[in-house]
């Protein structure tokens, strides 16, 4: 399951009592925020959630799949996410617990 803008939008609006605009405009105005931090190259911290940063890659050499010629790939800035300890523990158990039904429903299915 995924969840898109529109969707994120009528979940907070549910969950707070907020109309659907005032919830497009607070969800916009944590997106500006955080875009405008990052674009003055700081961290933005969420405490249970996680870490928005701006990481630097380092310039490198690569390969060029259509000719495997070798290629200059420049150096750049790109938005990084750490998520927090309590989304990272959540996500965990969540995976485990899909991973037991994916194990169990493959075990069903090898005795038949």
């Amino acid at each position: 399951m995924s969840l898109n803008k529109t969707q994120l939008i009528s979940a907070i609006a549910g969950n707070t009592g907020m109309t659907k605009v005032d919830s497009e405009k607070a969800l916009k105005s944590a997106i500006s925020a955080i875009t405008a931090e990052l674009a003055a190259m700081g961290n933005v911290t969420l405490i249970g959630f996680g870490t928005f940063s701006v990481y630097e890659r380092a310039a490198r050499i690569g390969k060029d799949p259509r000719t495997g010629a070798t290629i200059k790939i420049p150096a750049k800035k790109v938005a990084k996410f750490k998520p927090g300890k309590a989304l990272a523990e959540l996500v965990a158990v969540k995976k485990k617990e899909k991973g037991k039904k994916d194990t169990k429903a493959a075990a069903k299915g090898k005795k038949k």
